[in-house]
């Protein structure tokens, strides 16, 4: 099962630029997928095709068979594909967490008891099982960021599409959202995640980069990575620790420049020093 896109263009009016340009992809079930590029690259546009929340000027997307242009169908979509955005303010309806996430079965017209065994998994899957009977609004942002998540989890989605989750967070609150999405792609759900911190989708399946509406490359983080003066010429940057590695490099230093995570860059900048120093 997948997300399949066909020659998917759109523009916002008739005389417009063309914000996504003939786009073609599909993306397989239980897979974790970044989406970068610049400013104003079509990313959030592409994304919010994939449940049916923009249709396109031509082409097609279909969610496991169904077709977001059929009317019928969307609703279908929607439980299947949950959409977290950037402020979770504007996705947060409940008095409280846990009639928060009840809002979603609600409107699936459960019963109540199936409601109340989806809030309390979905609150769990998140942490947040002591937070059910507070208001959100005395929670911090990063909570508000895991409300947001668990109201999508209690729809039983088979995809999650965030689109720059961690945009108003401290540093705490962007661990405890990066660690949820990490284990809930290894639970099966499919993540396609939308960010400008590339630390983020470091160890993502693939990484989809677009420009100027179109996917200028697809390919493993160790093939977008290493092309640092690319990625940086269209106005996209690299993972920290990448960045070290390959100002490293071209230092004269004797390190791998395709390195991702801190693990990894201690074990070669050991080995460096071991070298250097023997």
């Amino acid at each position: 099962m997948m997300i399949e896109i066909k020659d998917l263009t759109f523009q916002y009016d008739t005389n417009g630029e063309r914000v996504l340009d003939d786009i073609s992809l599909k993306i397989e079930e239980g897979r974790h997928v970044g989406i970068i590029g610049s400013n104003g690259s079509g990313k959030t546009t592409l994304v919010r095709h994939l449940d049916g929340l923009l249709s396109p000027t031509a082409g097609d997307i279909w969610v496991e068979g169904m077709n977001t242009k059929d009317r019928i169908d969307v609703q279908k979509i929607r439980q299947m594909v949950g959409m977290v955005f950037q402020n979770p303010d504007n996705q947060i309806v409940g008095m409280s967490v846990e009639e928060d996430v009840a809002f979603g079965p609600c409107n699936l017209g459960l019963p109540p008891i199936d409601i109340r065994k989806r809030v309390e998994t979905s609150l769990a899957m998140v942490g947040l099982e002591k937070y059910a009977k507070l208001p959100p609004h005395t929670l911090s942002n990063g909570e508000k960021q895991l409300v947001a998540i668990a109201g999508v989890l209690a729809m039983n989605p088979t995809y999650i599409v965030l689109d720059e989750p961690t945009t108003y967070l401290d540093p705490s609150g962007k661990k405890k959202i990066l660690r949820v999405i990490t284990q809930l792609n290894k639970q099966g759900i499919t993540i396609i995640h939308v960010t400008h911190d590339m630390d983020e989708i470091a160890e993502a399946d693939e990484i989809m980069v677009l420009h100027h509406g179109k996917i200028a490359l697809r390919a493993k983080p160790t093939e977008v990575f290493i092309r640092v003066e690319w990625l940086r010429s269209i106005g996209v940057d690299i993972p920290k620790i990448t960045q070290l590695m390959w100002q490293l490099n071209q230092m004269g230093k004797d390190v791998r420049t395709n390195i991702f995570t801190m693990d990894d860059a201690c074990m070669e900048l050991s080995s460096l020093i071991k070298a250097e120093t023997s």
